[in-house]
């Protein structure tokens, strides 16, 4: 996966004049109001060309969550995102994208090496591009956040100026420090704790420490037990119709038989795209069930299954997702390379832009029982300790909050792109935070007019929308 803009042959100086010279191409203060042309695209016409190929079942329901709120929209509208920010000038400072970065997907989970971690979580759309295009679609997001929570106008736009502050930043410390230094930095529960503790509002700070404390004490096992139950046969998936429905289950029986070799399939693939000693730890785990799962607001429409293993016994479980993987969003916008599988593109993104990946993380390539070819990724189902909900949470606690996202997206981006010419790009004034906070006003107007129109194709009966 190539990443541009980066190269080891450039002087630190000569990095740093590539990122002051990005200012030609796209000025700091050009990110600011986004007004969208007379000649727009339809956003209802956008998302029913990106669910054309999705399972028609789940698409109401994706529909359903996404009419939930303009929150809930704007974590389905990606592909609206990248096609307005397509035509607008960008940096060409690149990055691995995470394509998705919205607040909801900044998440408190366990490392491989059993740590708790901040980290971004979903990578269904990443690709390379400009920096800029994830710091926008988190912002708008927070924006968009305390909008559901009635922020004023100026706590919203502190918000927003905090958390790119926090990214411009981090970005400045990266470029400082050595490359592996960079590479090995992490989010980890004792550097959350001390910028908690650092925090100006005290009391947001100590809501945000009892939240990790309390996250500590949630095992992967108390998720087996929730997700599972002990039947006749054994440990097996428990039913939760319409979100979680097991192959054997009455509603999805007539073509169980079938589907469940396919799925056997997925993960014999799955397995050789993992590295030698990931492959013989797998093979101490046997297949036992498999579900069908609706997942998340945006991927609601896509073809995602739970997977079920045990080990010695009822009691030694793992939980796999296998999720379908389509082209990115951000691709028509972008260009550059193609892939031939895009589970390998959503693995070898996340690999880049997390800083502890999965350990059974993988992909595959398999043919549906209706003789299409599907790509999918493979990881744990995580046994997630912790998920912000931004739409809930007060002005100090969301600036804090806003903080933490925009220092973990910097780590994320110096980790693919180049940190000195980001750097030095942002420059040590306020002038892009503010352009943002801009930004991030005026996209949350469209969002909120993009919204009204999927209510308006839902009640016409344009779309259909599940009730939830």
């Amino acid at each position: 996966m190539t990443v541009p803009n980066f190269s080891a042959a450039l002087s630190t100086a000569e990095r740093a004049a590539i990122g002051r010279h990005a200012r030609v191409r796209a000025s700091r203060s050009c990110h600011g109001w986004f007004e969208a042309g007379p000649d727009r695209f339809d956003p209802v016409e956008v998302m029913e060309r990106q669910s054309a190929s999705w399972a028609p079942e789940l698409v109401p329901v994706r529909h359903g969550r996404m009419l939930q709120s303009p929150l809930c929209f704007y974590r389905g509208a990606a592909a609206v995102m990248a096609a307005d920010l397509g035509p607008t000038p960008n940096t060409g400072l690149g990055v691995q994208l995470c394509g998705d970065a919205h607040p909801l997907n900044f998440r408190l989970f366990v490392s491989p090496e059993r740590h708790l971690v901040l980290d971004i979580d979903d990578f269904d759309e990443t690709f390379p591009g400009p920096f800029e295009w994830d710091v926008k679609r988190l912002t708008a997001g927070l924006v968009i956040a305390g909008r559901e929570n009635g922020l004023s106008l100026s706590q919203q736009n502190r918000v927003v100026r905090s958390c790119v502050r926090a990214y411009r930043e981090r970005i400045r410390d990266f470029a400082r420090m050595r490359t592996l230094d960079v590479w090995y930095a992490q989010d980890d529960v004792d550097r959350l704790r001390r910028l908690l503790a650092s925090a100006t509002d005290k009391d947001a700070g100590r809501q945000a420490a009892r939240a990790v404390t309390s996250a500590r004490t949630r095992t992967h096992l108390q998720a087996f037990e929730k997700l599972t139950r002990t039947t006749v046969e054994g440990r097996r998936i428990t039913p939760d119709p319409p979100l979680i429905t097991p192959l054997r289950d009455p509603v999805s029986a007539s073509s169980g038989d079938e589907e469940e070799k396919m799925l056997r399939l997925v993960v014999e693939g799955y397995a050789r795209t993992l590295p030698p000693e990931r492959r013989h730890l797998l093979r101490r785990y046997h297949l036992v069930d498999i579900a069908r799962k609706v997942v998340g607001v945006a991927g609601a429409g896509t073809r995602c299954w739970m997977l079920l293993l045990l080990g010695g016994n009822d009691d030694d479980p793992l939980l796999l997702q296998a999720k379908e993987a389509q082209e990115s969003v951000l691709a028509a916008q972008l260009g550059g390379d193609r892939y031939d599988n895009q589970g390998r593109r959503v693995v070898n993104g996340q690999r880049l832009i997390q800083a502890t990946s999965d350990i059974f993380l993988g992909w595959t390539h398999a043919v549906g029982l209706d003789g299409k070819g599907r790509d999918f990724h493979v990881r744990q189902l995580h046994e997630w300790k912790g998920v912000a909900r931004p739409e809930t949470m007060g002005p100090d606690l969301l600036n804090l909050f806003g903080r933490l996202c925009g220092a973990s997206l910097a780590r994320a981006h110096a980790r693919s792109g180049d940190p000195v010419a980001i750097a030095a790009y942002l420059g040590g004034s306020d002038r892009f935070d503010r352009a943002i906070a801009e930004f991030g006003q005026s996209y949350a107007d469209r969002n909120e007019r993009d919204f009204e129109a999927l209510r308006a194709a839902a009640r016409s009966g344009r779309i259909t929308a599940a009730e939830l």
